[in-house]
């Protein structure tokens, strides 16, 4: 049995040291799929075109507003194999209660656990296997300025269009 050794086991963070995470702001994220199999469909015609499973991952980030209260719903793009969305987090005010705000790694954790459930049903009405979904990470970069938010936007809003010239791109 293998035991755990924080030398060996150890996983280096990609997020920035003691910066909050839950504070008022916008973020650029991408969720990447394990292995980048193409799970969500496929670009034609420089459009993106969902199969049932790439339905569920556009469907259930505009919901993500009803669940986070500090969640502000901006551009996103489902591809075949990632997706990317801008979140903006608002400041929360004292009528939010006594519980902490949520976190840009709150709000991705219940993206992925969301798609992965709803895909998880299809899969076993197919009886078939799903295997691991999403890579166990993301990606995120905090937005600082107007440029850099247009810049942002227009990337992922033409993703489909540059497809083949994606970093993610596999075929």
């Amino acid at each position: 049995m293998n035991r755990y050794n924080s030398t060996i086991h150890h996983r280096r963070s990609i997020r920035l040291k003691d910066y909050d995470y839950a504070q008022a702001g916008m973020y650029f994220v991408t969720i990447c799929v394990q292995d980048k199999i193409c799970r969500f469909g496929h670009i034609a015609n420089d459009e993106m075109v969902l199969n049932e499973y790439g339905a569920i991952a556009y469907d259930e980030w505009p919901k993500l507003a009803d669940r986070f209260y500090n969640f502000e719903l901006d551009v996103f793009q489902i591809m075949p194999n990632h997706m990317h969305g801008i979140i903006v987090l608002n400041t929360v005010g004292s009528g939010a209660g006594a519980s902490p705000a949520p976190t840009i790694g709150d709000i991705v954790g219940a993206y992925k656990s969301l798609v992965v459930n709803a895909c998880l049903a299809i899969y076993k009405a197919k009886n078939e296997m799903m295997g691991k979904f999403w890579q166990q990470n993301y990606y995120e970069h905090i937005i600082r300025t107007e440029e850099a938010y247009k810049t942002i936007s227009e990337y992922i809003i033409n993703n489909p269009a540059r497809w083949l010239d994606d970093k993610y791109y596999k075929i």
